[in-house]
């Protein structure tokens, strides 16, 4: 989440009065994320006060839309705690604002636990599988917009900002993938994946104690269908590392992977993959954020992220997969 796009107060009111939610109380930007322009909006109806996020997206178009708000509207119908799109007086779940596509969802309670326990990896697990479980009755498909094909394109566009040793690691990645990958997702259960569910994008209520339940999964804006296998490895490269030294903590592991097969079983081909989608996982987002640093886009709020953190992560995961 990013501001990218200004809003005009009087153009936001009239906005919201098309979807009915009651008069606008406050709004500001958020300043987490890199994609889309994010606002918390508060209405007023009566005496009740609602709250939303309000997202304008940036680069998304009305086809990748209906299937990310359709997504969302599926699993907060089937129990999976998620934002609810808010449709307009037509039923549309999305409509222009400020000259780009927009949708308001419900705010979810709750607070961003940066530093997880186990119980915090089970309730991820748990949850996670539960969304995977719901989107087998999704009907629509999307291909995933940060698998391999975006992949294999992001590799050729960062190559030129790489040390000679990291384009040897981006290189043998690639390679493996390259021969490996389409082959063996096609052989794993798939459906809709999240895509991006870091520490960042779950919301947990009383954060910080002992009973902390949680809020819901938020940000589904890299949804897409994939091996829901590669979901769960990059839940588990953000949720149970070290930081210090990119190793798995494993109490968090064993409590993420536990809480996950007690919902969906993994497969034995899931198990045996499980190596290879680490790697994967971990080399997604190192191009995402190498490509996010170096090709820039200019936004009013921006909080951009570090690749080294998942070049330390891809080569940990290498040295893992070698003692498996």
């Amino acid at each position: 989440m990013a501001v990218y796009t200004a809003l005009d107060e009087s153009e936001l009111a009239r906005w919201l009065a098309a979807h009915g939610v009651g008069s606008l109380v406050e709004w500001h930007g958020i300043s987490s994320g890199i994609e889309n322009s994010n606002f918390f909006v508060t209405t007023k109806s009566g005496d009740e006060e609602r709250r939303f996020v309000l997202t304008l997206f940036e680069r998304l178009g009305a086809d990748d839309l209906h299937f990310y708000l359709a997504l969302m509207q599926h699993l907060a119908r089937h129990d999976v705690p998620c934002p609810a799109p808010t449709p307009d007086a037509g039923g549309a779940l999305f409509a222009t604002l400020a000259g780009k596509p927009a949708a308001l969802v419900t705010r979810l309670p709750g607070h961003a636990v940066l530093a997880p326990t186990p119980a915090h990896c089970a309730s991820i697990g748990k949850a996670l599988a539960t969304m995977h479980e719901a989107g087998r009755t999704f009907s629509l498909h999307q291909q995933n917009p940060r698998g391999i094909d975006w992949w294999e394109a992001a590799a050729l566009r960062v190559r030129e900002f790489l040390t000679d040793a990291q384009c040897a690691l981006l290189d043998e990645e690639m390679t493996l993938l390259s021969s490996r990958w389409r082959a063996t997702v096609a052989r794993l259960p798939q459906g809709p994946i999240h895509g991006d569910l870091f520490r960042d994008n779950a919301l947990f209520v009383d954060a910080g104690t002992d009973d902390a339940r949680l809020g819901g999964l938020i940000d589904f804006y890299f949804a897409g269908c994939d091996a829901w296998l590669l979901d769960l490895a990059v839940c588990a490269n953000d949720w149970c590392v070290d930081a210090a030294n990119s190793v798995f903590d494993a109490p968090r592991l064993r409590a993420l992977l536990d809480a996950y097969r007690r919902v969906r079983p993994l497969t034995g081909e899931e198990e045996d993959a499980w190596p290879m989608v680490l790697r994967a996982a971990a080399l997604r987002f190192w191009l995402s954020r190498l490509d996010d640093l170096h090709r820039p886009r200019p936004a009013q709020l921006l909080t951009p992220h570090d690749p080294a953190h998942f070049e330390r992560i891809l080569r940990q995961r290498r040295r893992d997969a070698s003692h498996h």
